[in-house]
C-alpha cells in the first residue's frame, strides 16, 4: 500500500484541494482529483527529503509563540524606523552568524523564521553549513543580536530536530 501511496496525507490533501479549488464534485473533477492524488506523490517521491524526526512538542509550541511575538514586535520596530528615517536613519548591516545547527529540516525552519520576521533576510549559507550571512535592517549591537538569534531560534531548533 505504501508503494501506491508513498504520502497518504499528501494524496488526501491534493484530492480535497483539487475539489475545493474547482468548486465542483462532478465525476470529471473527482476523476482528475483522484489521478492527481495518485500520480503526483508517485512522481515527486524521489524529490522528497529524508523523514524528519521531530522531538519536544512543548519546545515547538514555545518557538511558534516566540516567532509570533517577534513578528509583531519587529513589525512595530521596522514601522517606527521607517517613519523616522530622516531623524534617525537605520544602521543596516550584514551579520555573520556561526551555526551549530546542521540538520536540513532545522535549517529550513530557520530560513523560514528569518523570512517571516521583518527586518531580517537570510542572505547566504556557507557550503559546510557552519556560517549564516543575515542582513539586518537596523542593528545596534551585533554581539547581542548573534547571542539572541542563537538562543531564541537556533537552540530550540536543535532541541527539536537533533
Amino acid at each position: 500500500m505504501s508503494r501506491l501511496f508513498p504520502a497518504p496525507l499528501l494524496s488526501a490533501a491534493l484530492f480535497v484541494l483539487w475539489l475545493l479549488l474547482n468548486l465542483s464534485v462532478s465525476p470529471g473533477n473527482i476523476l482528475l482529483a483522484a489521478g492527481l492524488a495518485l500520480f503526483a506523490p508517485l512522481l515527486l517521491a524521489p524529490l522528497r527529503p529524508q523523514h524528519a524526526h521531530v522531538r519536544r512538542p512543548w519546545t515547538i509550541a514555545k518557538l511558534i509563540g516566540r516567532v509570533g511575538y517577534d513578528v509583531i514586535h519587529s513589525n512595530l520596530q521596522v514601522a517606527v524606523k521607517v517613519l523616522t528615517l530622516h531623524a534617525n536613519p537605520p544602521r543596516s548591516v550584514f551579520v555573520h552568524i556561526p551555526l551549530d545547527l546542521r540538520d536540513t529540516h532545522g535549517l529550513a525552519a530557520l530560513s523560514m523564521i528569518t523570512t517571516v520576521v521583518p527586518g531580517t533576510v537570510w542572505s547566504e549559507l556557507a557550503l559546510d553549513r557552519s556560517m549564516l550571512l543575515l542582513h539586518v535592517f537596523h542593528l545596534e549591537d551585533e554581539a547581542a543580536f548573534i547571542e539572541h538569534f542563537k538562543r531564541v531560534y537556533e537552540r530550540p531548533l536543535m532541541e527539536i530536530f537533533e
